[in-house]
């Protein structure tokens, strides 16, 4: 999925995680494109959090009814110094890249695409699609792999019981259940699903940092009350998970990982390491959107002929450096 925000920040993030209790982060509304976008609600990144582990973009969307939205409909866009996590709760959505990848993705699936140095790709919710309701999440690369070789994987999760609850994992290991695809840092994401009336507790890496982006709900985490399409931050050290749901039933997702010793760049749909990089590499996504006769061919792999010249052009870049973002009070 792209940034769409027509104007999106500069965010420099400092590396590793400040000493907290654990907080409640509400999402902000942004519109997924034209007049007749989806809306998605985001939690990562903001100003008080700009990374849980390597996680550092979080959208969650639906349920939304795409007759009346027009559902997903991302032509082709870059990403560089990242992986995305494609995970649907319902519908489908078919994907397209620069390396040749063609794969719908249906509920229960995973969709992982590493940018490397740089790939592009496009996303629509097929026309089967009634409702569509998912999240979209990105992990930033580490130093050492984020010029690392282009890569896509579909993965089919298995469901496994943990008490009441049922958790399908997605990315890395949890609850006696892991998936296969490749990160670069430790991580862990993983949908758990709680029915009404329940209570389910769940052991935790001490050495990640975790994130509970509720679905449905409300859900208690850890006895902090959270709605829907909030994100409950919990830091290092935790060794357990509680969650209890009420009169309703609840559906988190849980992402976690070790903190990222890095500072990084985010703008738009490019993660860098200083100014320079994200200006380099809106550069190299122009002159292949024109066709320049320097466009760098390699820079985001060649075009699908499937999308008929269908490309986002990337916003104007800040006037101005920002100021890096500061970390939360202790």
């Amino acid at each position: 999925m792209s940034n769409s925000e027509l104007d999106p920040q500069e965010i420099t993030c400092p590396p590793g995680p400040p000493e907290v209790d654990v907080e409640v982060l509400e999402p902000r509304l942004v519109p997924l494109g034209g007049p007749r976008a989806m809306t998605v609600r985001r939690t990562l990144p903001q100003r008080s959090r700009s990374l849980i582990g390597a996680w550092c973009f979080a959208d969650h969307y639906g349920p939304d009814d795409v007759r009346s939205s027009g559902g997903m409909a991302v032509p082709g866009h870059p990403h560089t110094g990242l992986q995305t996590v494609t995970w649907l709760f319902t519908g489908e959505v078919d994907h397209r890249d620069t390396l040749g990848s063609v794969q719908r993705i249906r509920a229960g699936e995973v969709n992982l695409m590493t940018s490397g140095r740089g790939i592009a790709h496009s996303e629509y919710s097929t026309s089967e699609t009634t409702t569509l309701h998912g999240v979209q999440l990105w992990t930033a690369l580490p130093e050492a792999a984020r010029f690392a070789d282009r890569g896509f994987e579909h993965y089919v999760t298995e469901p496994v019981q943990h008490g009441p609850a049922t958790v399908r994992t997605f990315v890395g290991s949890f609850a006696g259940s892991s998936s296969p695809v490749t990160t670069y840092s430790p991580l862990v994401g993983a949908e758990i699903t709680v029915p009404a009336g329940s209570e389910v507790r769940f052991e935790l890496d001490p050495s990640y940092e975790h994130g509970v982006l509720v679905d449905l709900g409300p859900v208690q985490v850890d006895g902090f009350h959270v709605e829907p399409a909030a994100l409950s931050y919990h830091p290092l050290g935790r060794t357990t998970l509680v969650l209890r749901t009420g009169d309703v039933a609840g559906r988190v997702v849980l992402l976690g990982g070790t903190p990222l010793d890095e500072e990084i760049v985010m703008w738009w749909n490019f993660i860098g390491r200083d100014h320079e990089e994200i200006v380099r590499f809106r550069a190299e996504w122009m002159a292949q959107v024109h066709a320049a006769a320097d466009a760098d061919d390699d820079a985001y792999g060649p075009f699908p002929e499937a999308w008929g010249g269908a490309v986002l052009p990337a916003p104007e870049l800040p006037h101005t450096r920002l100021m890096p973002r500061k970390r939360p009070p202790v």
